[in-house]
């Protein structure tokens, strides 16, 4: 990591909640990063719209441009190496991605994902966790892999669902949750405080916390 620290290369789909908290977290100095690039497979994503306001350069890239998506991803790694992107973020980004961009960062693509993976992976995680009947749901920060949200798990944060709780309810107290726990992911690496072992991340020097019951690993967030 360099002095002024992490570098990141935020990529987004849609509204751009999880771009937002992360530089807000930048902005009051929660966390040793800044966003150097935010670009987005759709152009009315309104994460391009949060990078701009905040003088972040924004770009759209049209996959349609691209004859594959080894292609596409080819073109996110040159502009992600324009900007020297250090650390790569998938904040809403609905686009699978390919070896050629994991291989380019290994270990340095992170993903937020509103389950407590290995569950309810992929789309409408929300939808297969009320239909499950589940009890507690949340979400996951983990590295990003070849494998659909399958990669090594970072931090989660749990919450409860509620009987009466539809999708849009959910969603809303997952996401609560998913504003804390990536920017504190994002901290945690620019403090290299993680050791991937096998498919166990281990966090060095946690610190001590009275408020273990939501979040995992124990720790008191606060952001």
């Amino acid at each position: 990591m360099n002095k002024a620290g992490l570098r990141l290369g935020v990529l987004v789909s849609g509204r751009g909640s999880n771009l937002q908290a992360i530089i807000q977290a930048c902005s009051a100095v929660k966390i040793h990063a800044a966003v150097q690039v935010v670009i987005s497979d759709r152009p009315q994503s309104q994460g391009l719209e949060h990078a701009r306001r905040n003088r972040i350069p924004a770009i759209h890239l049209d996959p349609k441009a691209y004859s594959s998506r080894e292609d596409y991803d080819e073109a996110v790694v040159r502009l992600l190496r324009e900007h020297r992107v250090d650390l790569v973020v998938l904040a809403g980004y609905m686009r699978l991605i390919t070896s050629r961009l994991i291989g380019s960062y290994r270990n340095r693509v992170i993903n937020i994902h509103p389950s407590l993976l290995p569950s309810f992976p992929g789309l409408h995680a929300h939808r297969q966790a009320l239909e499950w009947g589940v009890r507690i749901s949340g979400c996951t920060v983990h590295f990003v892999d070849e494998t659909m949200d399958g990669g090594s798990i970072i931090i989660q944060a749990a919450v409860p669902v509620l009987d009466g709780d539809t999708e849009e309810t959910l969603e809303a107290r997952v996401l609560e949750q998913e504003y804390r726990i990536l920017p504190q992911a994002i901290q945690f690496l620019a403090e290299e405080r993680l050791e991937v072992s096998g498919r166990r991340v281990i966090l060095k020097s946690p610190k001590p916390t009275t408020d273990v019951r939501m979040v995992s690993p124990m720790i008191e967030i606060g952001l």
